[in-house]
């Protein structure tokens, strides 16, 4: 199997994990009406785009697949966040561990990856000032990844300007 093959079946698998599944679908329900940012796949793919591009430019050498692990399960624990208050981003690295151990042992990520993994999910909402590559990638391209200056909803949200993309990076 090559290296393209393997990255696809590990995103793939992720994927169609039972937890993740499972998580992914009470999210869309909880979001139904919401107005602002949603967390659905577009977001968690724009995210992880973002965050390779970035990555590349400044040449950190950090692999797609651990990118994209950590974009598309940095929000899978929103919906908890909602139903029970606890925050997202430690629910969403709980649901994280649980999927990355599960992995087909041909498919594991190694032990350093996953704590790569798992720390940029934590983090990814409050930029700590010794933050890991990964997980400073993760913050700034899920904030990237906003188009508030476009939103409909954008003087309602209770996001700080500073968070806010409100406009056009290249």
């Amino acid at each position: 199997m090559n290296q393209m093959e393997n990255t696809m079946l590990r995103i793939s698998y992720i994927c169609k994990h039972p937890l993740y599944l499972s998580s992914y679908q009470r999210l869309q329900e909880l979001e139904r009406e919401r107005i602002f940012c949603c967390h659905q796949m577009n977001h968690l793919l724009d995210v992880a785009r973002i965050a390779y591009i970035l990555n590349l430019e400044r040449g950190l050498g950090i692999s797609k697949e651990v990118i994209y692990a950590a974009a598309i399960l940095h929000d899978i624990g929103k919906g908890r966040q909602y139903e029970s208050g606890i925050p997202h981003e430690l629910a969403s690295a709980d649901i994280a561990e649980q999927i990355l151990a599960d992995l087909p042992k041909e498919l594991m990520f190694t032990s350093d990856e996953n704590e790569q993994i798992l720390t940029a999910i934590r983090g990814h909402r409050r930029l700590r000032k010794s933050a890991q590559p990964l997980e400073a990638l993760l913050y700034e391209s899920d904030k990237a990844s906003r188009s508030c200056f476009a939103c409909p909803a954008e003087t309602d949200c209770n996001w700080s300007t500073e968070k806010k993309n409100m406009e056009i990076r290249i």
